[in-house]
């Protein structure tokens, strides 16, 4: 039985700690704040409940199997999973609006076809069957198995292109997902419908690599899911997992320093000079300078490959307490575009405010979320700058940009400035101050393509011992990401080098 030191209660760190206890080690979670759970938050008031982070879960076959290798009780014994259909409403700049099933690849084709006409459906559909092949190239080298030694394979953009030949002008084929819209879905409305997959993952579609196709045929293939009470419940129940399993949790403990003794990972130290022995260390935080020996760079570990430097984008939330019921049969999260799509990812990626941002609105229809059924909670996000290039303490930028979201959310409820009755905001700056993450930024997934340059740091690294978890390590970000970075520690740790991922 070996002592494992975890940094971090988040999501990942948690799915590696159960597994690890369940392998019969003695885990320990040390957690800077007091509570558990990462960017699964909850805020409540006056009977109003909302998810301060993520509000829907994709890919739940992660949680599933992480409930059924560490205990008896299956996920759904300990959550209730609801599909939700519609999976999104969709409101473009021109005031189209389209409703897209949940899981239902023949359903979304005939929505689009619909509602933009022009066989855009089948232009949609012919776009995901090049996605699946994407997904079945790069699934178990880029999300089930630990980065290899030779990584540089996953360089390669597994998306293939089409090849269009031009008049009098050489061919041409995508190489990122705005190319991808712009060359191959040939309408404007498909090409953001595209460009909302990557900027609700903080990712640049302009920038990101073809293979990012992924992020939709993930989603579109195997659903969307809503957790009963919110996304908080799954928190808990993971959290309860970990204790059921004997995990030791350590709140209002701040790690400083990885231990290193004869060249391997010993233990950590805490903020008040308290040592804490170890033969594993799980980092299941964003590695910070001075945090791990060695570390030549800000924001870098000893681990090849290095994600991009710079800060990423982080997230803007509205809590809208409501006066007045949910009506029947309204979607559960409608997407409003921006009306300028170009202008919008122009400034979000130069560190500024778009003048309208993208709006997703959220609506469950779960009565533990209000008070009662004269009322509503409604939450609005939208990716923006992080803290930094953006004074997200800024009071008076605050107020007018959450006028701002709430007038673009007006395409989806009608009346909703005059039943607002209480706001709530958290902004990038309050989520560096929650998760220490620099500018509040949200880890994207690692996507294969761009010569590597989109992939996160390794989960086994140089230093013996040492290992890395959650969004910021490979396979990256979003709940199922995260999960699957717990199994890989999990796996690494049991099964030492010979281990070759889940099967």
């Amino acid at each position: 039985m070996a002592r494992i030191a975890v940094i971090g209660a988040g999501t990942g760190a948690m799915a590696a700690a159960a597994r690890l206890a369940v392998a019969g080690h003695r885990v320990t979670v040390y957690e800077r704040s007091e509570t558990y759970g990462g960017s699964l938050g909850r805020h409540e008031r006056d009977g109003f409940v909302f998810d301060t982070g993520p509000a829907l879960l994709h890919l739940p076959a992660v949680q599933r199997d992480l409930f059924v290798k560490t205990g008896k009780e299956s996920l759904e014994q300990r959550v209730t999973l609801s599909q939700v259909d519609p999976a999104s409403h969709h409101v473009f700049a021109d005031g189209t609006r389209v409703s897209l099933p949940n899981a239902s690849r023949a359903g979304v084709v005939a929505a689009l076809d619909g509602a933009l006409g022009g066989g855009a459906g089948a232009r949609w559909g012919a776009f995901l069957d090049r996605a699946r092949d994407a997904w079945d190239r790069s699934r178990r080298p880029l999300l089930e198995e630990p980065l290899r030694p030779d990584w540089q394979v996953l360089g390669r953009d597994p998306y293939p292109a089409v090849r269009t030949r031009r008049l009098l002008r050489g061919a041409r084929q995508a190489s990122t997902l705005a190319e991808v819209g712009a060359w191959e879905l040939d309408d404007p409305r498909l090409a953001a419908l595209l460009d909302g997959y990557a900027l609700a993952y903080g990712l640049d579609p302009r920038e990101a690599p073809a293979g990012a196709a992924l992020l939709p045929y993930m989603e579109e293939t195997f659903g969307t899911w809503y957790v009963a009470g919110g996304m908080r419940a799954l928190a808990d129940a993971l959290y309860e997992r970990c204790l059921a399993r004997r995990v030791e949790f350590v709140f209002g403990a701040e790690v400083v320093r990885v231990v290193e003794k004869d060249g391997r990972a010993a233990g950590v130290e805490l903020a008040d000079g308290t040592p804490a022995g170890a033969d594993h260390v799980v980092l299941g935080v964003r590695p910070r300078p001075g945090l791990v020996p060695g570390a030549p760079a800000e924001g870098d570990v000893p681990v090849q490959p290095r994600p991009g430097a710079g800060p990423l984008p982080g997230r803007f939330t509205v809590m809208l307490s409501l006066r007045g019921g949910r009506d029947a049969g309204v979607p559960h999260r409608t997407v409003v575009h921006a009306p300028d799509g170009a202008a919008e990812q122009a400034a979000l990626f130069a560190g500024r405010l778009a003048e309208v941002p993208t709006v997703t609105v959220l609506r469950p229809d779960d009565p533990t979320t209000r008070p009662d059924e004269d009322h509503e909670a409604v939450t609005l996000v939208a990716t923006v700058a992080p803290h930094g290039p953006v004074d997200w303490n800024d009071p008076a930028l605050r107020e007018r940009y959450t006028a701002t979201v709430v007038a673009a959310a007006g395409k989806a409820v009608p009346g909703l400035r005059e039943r607002v009755l209480d706001t709530e905001v958290r902004t990038p700056a309050e989520t560096e101050a929650q998760t220490g993450a620099p500018g509040g930024s949200v880890p994207p997934p690692a996507l294969a393509g761009a010569a590597g340059a989109r992939l996160h740091a390794a989960n086994r690294t140089r230093l013996p011992g040492l290992y890395l978890a959650g969004g910021w390590s490979h396979p990256g970000g979003g709940l199922a990401h995260a999960g699957m970075s717990g199994a890989l520690v999990a796996g690494l740790i049991v099964e030492g080098d010979g281990f070759q991922g889940s099967r």
